[in-house]
């Protein structure tokens, strides 16, 4: 074991050491004041949890992950379907579970996110030709990534919902879906917003009624300040706006730490979970964002070296949609309070506040630690699973220098 954990890329360890003592800074200056006093302590417990989860996972063989792959879509999912008629209701969203013995509650929907990538993963290694056949591979994947994606919108989720289809666009590109079929794709996905948007405005009082109609008013709240802004309503509007207000109040150096007159007054809702971000931007200014930002980068930075370093296919197929995974958290996070994005119920990986959030995040480092301990064994000693590598990726292997070292 203890050469195994030699192993380990202990450069994203330091990384998560210091996004670590960032939530809990940032936490305890979003808390402090508040009836959410003492959520940094809950915090710091699982991020002690969350390491004893990343270093136990690096030193299981990730192909055994993909040999049981089915099994585990099969258990996630029936959790997604179980919590749909006995979980908890919070901020409109039905996604919780209560586990009975310790009384804390996990997010099945944040939970299948790592056992969707890894079931795509074991789905892109049975593939039998260098591309993926559109019948064959790409329809039978979409439709068992469709199926989840419609159980979690039913729990009115819409942040999870759409991670489960960037994760899907991922890992089909780096699967080798053919260009011609990513291109139309494309197409439909561009042709489809750009009409939504259109429709959206074009047909707004219908759109809300049907929405009211249906359940769904939160949706046309969250929309409206990002699109309409003139048609949202004081109220749909008061979490963005004051946002907006504490973000560009930061300027470049920020108000000092525990002194964002914004966010200590409570005018930006959830500043301990979703909205974390706006606290690190109004008491750190620029400076302070483009840091986190930059510990993001380093991070996703190592992995993809992981991958490239990884000498057999199933590896890298993983991490990119692990990669994937992480990078729409961090953009819609931050975006939805920069009005590139709508408002969603998205956490800031490793930074804000919530246990299952942080645990699959640690688990899906600790799957990309597993990726660089066993990866580098020669593909004929591998017994779990083989492939032919995609295209890709074997043309990204051939550009590196064969003395790298990940």
């Amino acid at each position: 074991m203890l050469s195994k954990l030699k192993k380990i890329d202990y450069s994203i360890v330091l990384i998560l050491v210091l996004l670590m003592i960032i939530s809990i800074a940032v936490l305890y200056s979003a808390t402090s004041n508040t009836q959410y006093h003492g959520y940094h302590l809950r915090m710091l417990a699982y991020y002690a949890l969350g390491f004893v989860v990343f270093f136990g996972v690096s030193i299981v063989d990730y192909r055994l992950l993909l040999k049981y792959a089915p099994y585990l879509y099969l258990f996630g999912f029936g959790l997604l379907i179980v919590v749909m008629f006995i979980g908890n209701t919070y901020y409109n969203a039905t996604g919780w579970l209560t586990i009975p013995v310790i009384n804390q509650s996990f997010q099945p929907a944040e939970f299948f996110k790592l056992l969707l990538v890894i079931f795509l993963g074991f789905m892109l290694l049975r593939k039998r030709k260098p591309r993926l056949s559109f019948w064959r591979d790409v329809v039978p994947i979409c439709l068992l990534t469709f199926v989840p994606f419609v159980a979690v919108m039913a729990q009115n989720d819409l942040g999870n919902a759409l991670s489960y289809v960037i994760i899907l666009a991922g890992m089909l590109w780096i699967g080798n879906i053919k260009y011609w079929h990513a291109l139309i794709a494309l197409v439909i996905f561009a042709g489809s917003v750009i009409g939504g948007i259109t429709a959206y405005k074009a047909y707004h009082d219908q759109v809300y009624n049907f929405f009211v109609e249906i359940g769904r008013e939160h949706w046309i709240n969250r929309i409206d300040p990002w699109l309409m802004p003139e048609k949202a309503s004081e109220d749909a509007s008061y979490h963005t706006r004051n946002a907006k207000l504490a973000i560009a109040s930061g300027g470049m150096t920020g108000e000092g730490y525990m002194k964002g007159e914004t966010v200590q007054s409570e005018r930006v809702p959830l500043t301990y979970s979703d909205s974390i971000f706006v606290v690190i931007a109004e008491e750190f200014g620029f400076i302070g964002s483009s840091a986190l930002l930059l510990l993001y980068f380093v991070l996703i930075h190592r992995l993809i070296l992981i991958s490239l370093e990884c000498r057999e296919t199933g590896g890298p197929f993983l991490i990119v949609g692990i990669v994937a995974m992480l990078l729409y958290q961090i953009f819609e996070n931050i975006g939805m309070f920069i009005g590139l994005m709508p408002l969603t119920g998205i956490t800031l990986p490793f930074i804000s506040y919530g246990g299952t959030s942080l645990l699959i995040n640690m688990a899906s480092i600790g799957v990309a630690m597993s990726i660089r301990i066993y990866g580098q064994e020669k593909e004929e000693e591998k017994p779990v699973v083989s492939s032919s590598a995609s295209s890709r990726y074997s043309l990204l292997r051939s550009k590196r220098r064969p003395e790298s070292q990940g």
